[in-house]
């Protein structure tokens, strides 16, 4: 998982996932109203491999632990998550970034790379551009394409009156946090 989704990830909890793989499993356990037999059926490991998890008396395997924990970020908390992406989608969203941006632009200016910290508000378009890329599994540089395109025209252009026939891309991402 990138940067950018991790960031759309974080705004849209309010609680933290579980941790430990014995609550990770324990929330599976209680989504599945009780059924041991069903969370192993999901995983594709025995009944009593599923207890074992719950007690701790066992670790699972690498394989086992990343599917457990993929489970339970698809089912953590799904109105939360959808009433942030309505929000977001309508409204925009604010993002806060430090990264190492680079320009082309006309004769006569720098095409250095530069690093910058940048907050700036987006729009509800680039939200839902970010969350379509997401759902089509677009890997991090896509978003990154998609994010700095979003920052070039509202932030470096100031949506037209300044800057005419810049480029930007995010070169190095240091880090980002998204606000709602």
């Amino acid at each position: 998982m990138g940067e950018i989704e991790e960031g759309m990830e974080r705004v849209e909890r309010t609680r933290p996932v579980p941790r430990t793989v014995p609550a990770r499993v324990r929330y599976l356990v209680k989504q599945a109203k009780g059924s041991t037999r069903a969370v192993a059926a999901e995983l594709g490991v025995s009944q009593r491999t599923v207890q074992r998890w719950l007690k701790g008396t066992i670790s699972p395997k690498p394989d086992a632990a990343r599917r457990i924990e993929e489970k339970v970020r698809a089912r953590w908390q799904p109105g939360v998550r959808r009433r942030v992406r309505r929000r977001a989608e309508a409204d925009g969203f604010m993002v806060h970034i430090q990264a190492r941006f680079g320009y082309s632009a006309a004769a006569g200016s720098t095409d250095d790379p530069r690093e910058r910290l940048i907050t700036q508000h987006l729009p509800g378009e680039v939200a839902r551009e970010l969350y379509a890329a997401r759902d089509a599994g677009a890997t991090e540089t896509d978003q990154r394409r998609i994010l700095a395109t979003a920052l070039q025209e509202h932030y470096f252009k100031d949506g037209g009156r300044r800057a005419d026939g810049l480029t930007a891309e995010i070169n190095d991402l240091g880090w980002i946090e998204l606000e709602i």
